[in-house]
């Protein structure tokens, strides 16, 4: 122990980063967690020395998080680790955890709500005691889809989009207009989904709102032509998730559990419902009862995008989305 701890101060006295990743490496492969621990908050502590080894700092947490057994991986899963990871500790800790084993050594606080809701989506029953800092259900409801998650390794993070319709599916949108209404609910629903798009990658987006149809509220978009293809509604919940758990091309994720969240706020905005937490039945009736649709402009596909429509029959509204982000 004392040579570890030897090996580690040596290294961090001389801000050798470098040496610190190499070492990281050498107590996964060895399993000696509580080195890696030590490594961390030596690491973490160097700043106020002056001494940049955050990036250590940043790696020996992920990795504990990611493949240390619960008693150590839960010692990065306070609200001052992770800031500077990947994606949230609170999902790369649900990936290869229970939630029963991190339970007991989790401190009190909002992130053992959003490990709990990031274990849900993975399947895991919880128990029912349990704070809930979204105010959604942590269970998926019968009318939800499978989300995307993510999956963590040593390499980074693997968090593909769900599949875009068939070629067969897209029609040819037809020429119609629409009055663009003003509807700051909708707006606001749909830039928080997609914030680290704008505000921490190239991102921008676009949202109209139009008394009219589908097609009128894409072409309120600036769509000259286009194509239009009808999805599941289940198949909308999973793409307005995907998008808000990612951090687009340069962004942090911000994970399922949040992706998830901006998900059933973007339909409570879109169906007009005005309590929040919203009823579930409420939420997958108000989903349901809207018509959803990716469009299609004809422009070759740059990297993160999100291009749906959706329109409310009974209401005669539509609206549209283009989100769109490239490295």
């Amino acid at each position: 122990m004392a040579d570890r701890v030897s090996e580690v101060d040596d290294l961090v006295h001389r801000a050798d980063l470098d040496g610190l990743v190499r070492l990281v490496d050498k107590f996964c492969t060895n399993a000696d967690w509580p080195a890696l621990l030590e490594l961390r908050t030596s690491s973490r502590a160097a700043v106020t020395t002056g001494r940049q080894l955050w990036p250590a700092a940043t790696l020996a947490e992920y990795r504990l998080a990611l493949w240390a057994p619960a008693e150590w991986a839960t010692q990065v899963l306070d609200e001052e680790s992770g800031r500077f990871t990947i994606g949230p500790l609170t999902e790369v800790v649900a990936e290869r955890h229970q939630f029963s084993d991190l339970r007991s050594a989790l401190p009190d606080g909002p992130r053992v709500g959003f490990i709990a809701h990031e274990c849900a989506l993975r399947g895991q029953v919880l128990p029912a005691d349990l704070s809930n800092p979204l105010d959604i259900p942590f269970e998926l409801q019968p009318w939800e889809p499978q989300y995307c998650l993510a999956e963590y390794s040593d390499d980074g993070l693997s968090a593909p989009a769900p599949h875009l319709p068939a070629v067969s599916e897209f029609e040819a949108m037809p020429s119609e207009g629409g009055d663009v209404i003003d509807d700051p609910e909708v707006a606001l629903a749909i830039r928080q989904l997609i914030e680290p798009w704008i505000t921490s990658s190239n991102g921008h987006v676009e949202i109209v709102a139009v008394e009219g149809s589908a097609a009128a509220a894409v072409a309120a978009l600036g769509v000259a032509s286009g194509t239009l293809a009808k999805i599941a509604p289940s198949q909308a919940m999973a793409w307005l998730a995907w998008a808000g758990a990612s951090g687009g091309a340069h962004g942090r994720r911000r994970g399922a559990a949040i992706g998830r969240f901006g998900a059933w706020w973007t339909v409570a905005a879109v169906a007009d419902l005005d309590q929040w937490p919203p009823d579930p039945s409420e939420i997958g009736d108000a989903l349901a009862a809207l018509d959803w649709y990716w469009w299609d402009g004809g422009e070759p596909r740059l990297g993160w995008e999100l291009q749906l429509a959706v329109a409310d029959p009974a209401a005669g509204y539509a609206w549209a989305i283009g989100a769109h982000d490239a490295a």
